[in-house]
């Protein structure tokens, strides 16, 4: 505590109780660095030219699961390479276990269907049949629609 000196009684102090704000601005600009530089570590970097889709969104999970299958046919859990012979046991420790986790599948648009459905057979041997598949969100046009 802060004190001012009285003039009247020479050695006693008064008590000052005004809040000094400073500290706390200084603790809250450090955490909002740490937050800015936290927060682009926290997505997946890996680009994918993805094809787009005109479903609804759906909402996502805190922590999801992605499994990109990118153009030169190599996959990647979140941000790490893996084999396809390794990819049961990756997702084995991703999901901890988990078999009702959701997968969200990103594949580039120039993977061939025959690839992308080897990718949900092994997902699917490994016991995980929850698999959404990701795209880029567009508007509806009128020619898109259903007769």
């Amino acid at each position: 505590m802060g004190g001012r000196i009285r003039e009247r009684f020479g050695d006693e102090l008064e008590d000052n109780h005004e809040i000094n704000v400073t500290p706390f601005i200084d603790v809250m600009l450090v955490l909002l660095i740490i937050f800015m530089v936290a927060a682009p570590l926290a997505t997946v970097d890996i680009h994918v030219d993805l094809p787009a889709s005109t479903a609804q969104q759906i909402p996502r999970p805190d922590k999801p699961l992605y499994l990109t299958l990118k153009s030169d046919r190599t996959l990647n859990l979140g941000n790490d390479p893996v084999t396809r012979e390794g990819l049961p046991v990756a997702i084995e420790a991703s999901a901890q276990g988990n078999k009702e986790t959701r997968i969200f599948l990103r594949a580039d648009k120039t993977v061939d269907y025959e690839n992308l459905m080897a990718v949900m057979n092994l997902l699917r041997d490994a016991g995980y049949l929850k698999i959404a598949l990701v795209g880029l969100e567009t508007a509806p046009t009128p020619s898109s629609a259903m007769p």
